[in-house]
C-alpha cells in the first residue's frame, strides 16, 4: 500500500492497522517514496561480519555450490 504524505496524516489508525496485518505500507511525497512503516518489534536480519566472534549471524554459504540458474547469470 502506497499513500502520500498529506493522506496518510489523515489516515495513519488505518496504515498502522495494515502494516500490523503485514502489508508493505509505504508514503511517498511528491510521488517518491520517502518511509516504510514496519511494526516496532519486527524481527530485522543482520548480517555481521567481522565484527566480533560469536556475534556472526546470517552467513552465507560462500563454499556451497551455486545453482544452474545462478551460475547462468554469472556467465
Amino acid at each position: 500500500m502506497q499513500m502520500n504524505i498529506a493522506e496518510a496524516k489523515a489516515r495513519l489508525s488505518e496504515l498502522v492497522a495494515a502494516a500490523e496485518r503485514g502489508e508493505d505500507v509505504v508514503i511517498t511525497r511528491g510521488g517518491q517514496p520517502i518511509v516504510r512503516l514496519v511494526l516496532a518489534g519486527a524481527k530485522v536480519s543482520v548480517f555481521r561480519l567481522g565484527i566480533a566472534e560469536g556475534e556472526v549471524v546470517n552467513i552465507p554459504d560462500f563454499f556451497e555450490p551455486m545453482a544452474e540458474d545462478e551460475i547462468e547469470t554469472w556467465t
